[in-house]
């Protein structure tokens, strides 16, 4: 008889999560972060100056703020497509921006809720509208008058090259993780966007969670308002057009299901210092802003068609 003891089997609650974290999306996205990294080094050889990787960062913090919210909104089912006039309307009254957002968020949550509209017509519907009334507020004008201590939350750091928007960023991913992960409220999300209906007869107030998620959403969006109002040191109408669909590309890279009921914020935040990265680096290159455009749109198609296309070929082997 050997004296040699037989290898001891790890449980399964103990491998199972390490080989799920190996494998996770999350896992490939901090691969492709790394290795974009890496490319971006060599390309360029002002990409690894200090203050050029803090230039970095506002590439995709205030959008990163609002893919937060808007993470939360897509797991239970719905969209939001008006962050971006909210945006433009709160950046004409930035004073009481952050009210603002919060407002159109509101009414967005209230056609939604109340009325039983789709969300996608009714932010189709409100991008118009709440851009609309930034145009007539402002005319093709732009307004400069700020204060130069305004500045400080758009252009200030904190610590060294550290950003003030950085921190905030890093603040917000903090408490939308505790949120959506480790709290009642996120298991609702999750519960409604996986079936509202039974949701609904466990005694989840749907139509009042959803409204919440659109305040928040639209909150995130006057709270980036401020923001990029201050970066830019004036306000006009035509201010982060386009932005919609780069948060909705981050929350979709990051593993949130666009069907709903899925989802992390740790990959939304991954997802969006990979755009980060991305962007800063064609810039850097002197890439063309349309381009940068269409590779967005590219990108938006294929992390939306992957998931589905993976499925369907797994399906036929």
């Amino acid at each position: 008889m050997s004296d040699i003891p037989a290898p001891r089997h790890i449980p399964d609650r103990l491998d199972k999560p390490l080989s799920s974290a190996i494998f996770s999306w999350e896992a490939l996205l901090v691969v492709v972060a790394v290795a974009i990294f890496a490319i971006n080094s060599f390309a360029s050889p002002y990409f690894l100056d200090a203050y050029s990787l803090s230039d970095l960062t506002f590439n995709f913090t205030e959008k990163g703020l609002i893919a937060f919210a808007m993470a939360l909104l897509i797991i239970s089912g719905e969209i939001d497509l008006s962050v971006a006039a909210i945006i433009a309307l709160a950046s004409t009254m930035v004073a009481i921006g952050i009210v603002v957002g919060l407002g159109c968020g509101a009414f967005n949550g209230l056609l939604v809720t109340r009325l039983g509209l789709p969300s996608i017509v009714v932010t189709i519907g409100t991008m118009s509208l709440f851009r609309g009334i930034a145009f007539i507020i402002l005319g093709d004008q732009a307004y400069k008058g700020y204060p130069e201590s305004f500045a400080f939350f758009g252009q200030g750091y904190v610590w060294w090259v550290v950003s003030f928007e950085l921190v905030l960023f890093l603040i917000a991913a903090v408490v939308y993780w505790f949120l959506l992960h480790r709290t009642s409220f996120g298991r609702r999300v999750f519960a409604i966007g996986n079936n509202p209906v039974a949701a609904q007869f466990s005694g989840v107030r749907v139509g009042r969670i959803k409204f919440i998620l659109f305040c928040l959403t639209g909150l995130m969006a006057g709270i980036a308002s401020v923001l990029i109002t201050s970066r830019l040191g004036s306000t006009r109408p035509s201010i982060a057009q386009g932005y919609e669909l780069e948060v909705i590309t981050m929350v979709v890279l990051g593993g949130i299901s666009i069907l709903g009921g899925s989802g992390s914020i740790l990959g939304v935040v991954l997802a969006a210092f990979i755009m980060g990265l991305v962007t800063f680096g064609l810039g850097l290159l002197n890439v063309p802003g349309i381009v940068m455009s269409i590779f967005i749109g590219l990108l938006l198609i294929v992390v939306i068609a992957l998931p589905i296309v993976w499925r369907r070929l797994r399906g036929n082997s």
